[in-house]
């Protein structure tokens, strides 16, 4: 598997190659089969400077007409490029995982290869050969561990890479919402949710680890005991087709849409405005914005059909002009079971999406356990994920004795520690304290348990709705800032969210 991996990303990433070619040598590979695809891969670099991506198929041919061994060129031919070709077009792998995992391996093959070599000398009785070769060793270089030399151009490479990272998130969401915390969602990040219960944590963490799929990241989501795997399954049905299986959520509903206030308030003159009239024009900006309930937007809706919603400016994507309209859906009859399993087919297994779903009872998943069900998928499936869900990290039991909580910065602690030794984004949530139920917006003070958490997460982020509900009969959630580990951060610094969680999803659009 790891020959595979080390193969898949020679033909695919340059990076790769960059990272590894000082220490590179064909004959750390095992398979023959490898280590001639590999020599291909590396001559190819250190011509052209960069992977051969799809222009593998080509350097087969070339060795093809240079001679090629008939039974080699078919095996080659028939069942590897094939193979390799479909995974590393559907794969996005983890390169950093690759890079560590390839040093570890190639560290491994050089002390066997050397061992062998002592023991070969041993066997024919050269002794004096052996204690020669054994005093000789070199460890293999090494520049993937925790040291950098800044007056190395080689840091350069690390310094493009450190960019490219924070500019592509694992997991990217769209305009407003994407905007304030897309830069969070990267490689080796740890970001929480908080709220009270029943705000819809678990809905939040499927759609995060949904969009990551979609966006073909390998998803590992572990349910702590939040949820049964059956009811986990269906939410994930109800997530997927946008219907409920019960009979009280399906059919015609009100559901929010973007609008803005000066489109409501009729004082907005610009051509690229949707509507020509108001619905609102006697009331403020504060009370579109705050008070409004969903009755009057129903009365509103109601008595002008003609009214269309309006977000079209470039003033309305970065002032705070949002407003909540409402629109009329029908979700149909209750979802059936035919109906789920062909969601899960399209969205799954037509998609070759990787999602591996691993159910546990209360109190009985720990992160070792967590550690021990990734290191066997890797061995087992290959599987290698970009994002990790737990859901969630408050479930966690601890499997050594200590103060509470010292097993809660204990459980913190190893869920960082997985988000950096696997190269993964994790995310999880946790509940906000008792004095929260009556706040508007969540704070610092908010934590539950241990403040240490704090100190553990790269982001952790408030799920916000008025104590009265109002927001939440809107299908409206406000999303702050508890702790943003790079730059300034704010607790009133947030974004509005448009829901319907009766059709299982959590994010519909976002305003400022």
């Amino acid at each position: 598997m790891i020959e595979r991996r080390i193969i898949i990303g020679l033909i695919t990433s340059t990076e790769y190659i960059q990272q590894i070619r000082n220490v590179f040598d064909v004959q750390l590979l095992a398979s023959q089969m490898a280590n001639r695809l590999a020599g291909w891969c590396i001559g190819y670099f250190d011509i052209y400077k960069e992977a051969p991506g799809k222009n593998i198929e080509g350097i087969y041919y070339q060795k093809l007409k240079e001679g090629l061994p008939k039974d080699i060129a078919e095996e080659i031919e028939q069942d590897i490029l094939p193979a390799l070709s479909e995974e590393y077009q559907q794969e996005k792998f983890n390169l950093n995982y690759l890079l560590d995992q390839t040093h570890a391996y190639f560290k491994e093959q050089h002390l066997k290869q050397h061992s062998e070599e002592i023991q070969a000398r041993v066997d024919e009785g050269e002794l004096l050969e052996a204690e020669k070769l054994a005093c000789e060793y070199k460890p293999l270089a090494d520049n993937s561990g925790v040291d950098l030399d800044l007056s190395n151009e080689t840091a350069l490479q690390r310094v493009e890479k450190a960019f490219a990272e924070t500019k592509h998130p694992i997991v990217r969401y769209p305009r407003q919402l994407g905007e304030f915390w897309n830069a969070q969602m990267v490689c080796g990040g740890f970001i929480v949710l908080m709220s009270t219960e029943k705000r819809g944590k678990s809905f939040w963490l499927l759609d995060i680890a949904i969009r990551a799929a979609r966006q073909k990241i390998k998803v590992a989501f572990f349910q702590a005991g939040d949820m049964s795997e059956n009811a986990q399954l269906m939410r994930l049905a109800i997530y997927l087709t946008g219907k409920s299986n019960l009979k009280k959520y399906s059919g015609k509903m009100y559901q929010p849409v973007r609008d803005c206030v000066l489109n409501q308030l009729d004082s907005c003159d610009k051509e690229e405005r949707e509507c020509d009239f108001g619905v609102f024009e006697k009331r403020t900006n504060e009370i579109l914005r705050n008070e409004i309930t969903l009755d009057e937007l129903i009365e509103q809706f109601k008595n002008n059909p003609d009214y269309k919603p309006c977000h079209n400016c470039k003033d309305y994507k970065t002032k705070r002009l949002g407003a909540v309209w409402i629109e009329r859906v029908d979700s149909g009859d209750p979802l059936t079971v035919n109906q789920a399993k062909e969601a899960f087919t399209s969205f799954f297994i037509e998609n070759k999406r990787q999602f591996k779903l691993s159910t546990h009872a209360f109190k009985t998943l720990s992160v070792k356990k967590m550690n021990a069900f990734l290191d066997i998928w890797e061995k087992e499936d290959d599987f290698i994920p970009g994002l990790i869900v737990v859901d969630y990290a408050d479930l966690l039991m601890i499997e050594t004795k200590m103060d509470f909580r010292h097993q809660i910065n204990e459980i913190w602690g190893g869920l960082r520690g997985i988000s950096q030794t696997r190269h993964s984004l994790v995310a999880s949530a946790t509940l906000a304290d008792a004095k929260s139920y009556n706040q508007n917006r969540l704070q610092l003070s908010n934590f539950s348990e241990d403040h240490r958490k704090y100190a553990h997460v790269t982001a952790m982020y408030g799920l916000n709705q008025d104590p009265k509900d109002r927001e939440k009969r809107l299908g409206l959630m406000r999303i702050n800032e508890i702790v943003v580990r790079e730059g300034d951060f704010s607790n009133a610094h947030e974004v509005t969210i448009l829901q319907n969680l009766r059709r299982g999803r959590p994010f519909l659009g976002s305003f400022w």
